[in-house]
């Protein structure tokens, strides 16, 4: 398998481009690492390449907030500049720019 680079980052805001949500990216896997049995509930018919980056969102839909993992290719930039509602989004980042947050920065001893 070829490795890619991720073609969004961390921080970035996106949305799904078959399913209504969007989200914030918080980590990127360079491919599939999630388990066997969350890769084989997705129908075939849909289930992506492995060999792809995935993205870790802190993600919203219109009735509820949680986290997703999504393949490079299920994923486009959400340009609406509307801020993600996740409760967590604050935890993790401040607001930089429209359809960007900037990760906090993070002390270590």
């Amino acid at each position: 398998m070829k490795q890619r680079d991720a073609k969004f980052q961390i921080g970035q805001v996106v949305r799904h481009r078959l399913f209504p949500f969007r989200g914030v990216i918080f980590d990127v896997d360079a491919e599939y690492a999630n388990t066997e049995e969350w890769w084989n509930a997705i129908p075939a018919e849909v289930r992506p390449d492995r060999d792809q980056p995935f993205y870790h969102l802190l993600a919203e839909n219109d009735e509820s907030e949680y986290v997703a993992y999504v393949s490079e290719q299920n994923l486009m930039s959400d340009e609406t500049g509307t801020p993600v509602r996740h409760s967590q989004v604050e935890t993790f980042f401040d607001p930089e720019t429209i359809g960007q947050y900037k990760p906090k920065a993070v002390v270590t001893h």
